[in-house]
């Protein structure tokens, strides 16, 4: 399902068929000065409904699609999503680009690190590499700024339209909620905590009103989310060193425990529907091994 959550904005939703994958993986199509752009075409299991949602937006052309990071649940859509927009221009880290061409050491390294997740969210087509350009191209034109954001992965980066940060995982993950800020460190290994630090630093000096999130939906309170992003981390980092300076290797769940007594972003945990919870959980003690 697309959403038009700002003008011109859709966040197009792609739930997968696991338990508590759901309003967490998500691609964004933008139409900004007679361009479309995608951002972040998700994962190859859901690059079948990614093509859906666009023909019922009228999408025949996507002009640039632009890459956070190379995550499998990020970039795994992207040479099948070519297949259908041959036209289309890729802009990623440059550093990235030879994964994307031969994508091998990308399989083997998710495999690794995610295990049968990585078959969920299902393998990566190789991409011509005369598909990927420099981005001075569409720099040139003022239609979006680089940010580099290697906080989250070394080769993260941020994206900003206007007004519009979209910005991957390098604030974490969001889940929108009424009561208030949920927000949940993304920390995969190797971590580098003033890498991270610095990534969030730099994001919250820009001008901008809108934070549109990898994982998941949108804010217009970008001050106080990074805010919050920039206490989390040193919270987080704090717990776990209190529990390795304790023992030789700390205990996942009860530096878990700790964090949601301690990290006030983490505090309407409760209230998340109950697969959700599982999801969070499971996503939380990988980002505390990568901290470790």
């Amino acid at each position: 399902m697309a959403q038009e959550l700002l003008e011109n904005c859709y966040l197009i939703d792609l739930d997968q068929p696991l338990r508590g994958f759901r309003r967490f993986i998500s691609s964004w199509l933008v139409r900004r000065r007679g361009k479309t752009v995608l951002v972040d075409p998700g994962p190859r299991s859901t690059i079948t409904r990614l093509h859906d949602e666009l023909d019922k937006l009228g999408v025949d052309r996507i002009d640039a699609v632009l890459i956070t990071h190379i995550h499998l649940d990020h970039v795994g859509g992207l040479g099948f999503l070519l297949h259908r927009h041959p036209e289309t221009k890729v802009f990623c880290k440059p550093t990235s680009v030879r994964h994307l061409v031969d994508p091998s050491k990308l399989w083997a390294a998710s495999k690794k690190a995610l295990g049968d997740l990585a078959d969920a969210y299902g393998s990566v087509e190789p991409c011509r590499e005369d598909v990927f350009v420099a981005p001075e191209t569409v720099m040139e034109e003022g239609l979006f700024e680089i940010i580099d954001t290697p906080g989250h992965a070394s080769h993260h980066r941020c994206y900003k339209m206007d007004d519009i940060l979209f910005v991957g995982e390098a604030a974490g993950v969001y889940y929108p909620r009424e009561e208030g800020i949920y927000l949940r460190l993304a920390s995969p290994a190797p971590f580098f905590y003033d890498v991270y630090r610095s990534s969030l630093l730099r994001i919250a000096s820009l001008d901008v009103s809108h934070l549109c999130f990898g994982h998941y939906g949108h804010s217009d309170e970008p001050a106080a989310i990074l805010d919050t992003a920039l206490r989390q981390v040193d919270c987080w980092v704090s717990i776990t060193k209190r529990h390795m300076e304790s023992k030789s290797k700390p205990v996942e769940d009860e530096v878990f425990e700790d964090i949601l007594k301690e990290d006030k972003a983490m505090s309407l945990f409760d209230g998340l529907p109950e697969d959700i919870q599982e999801r969070e959980r499971f996503f939380a003690k990988k980002s505390i091994r990568g901290i470790c």
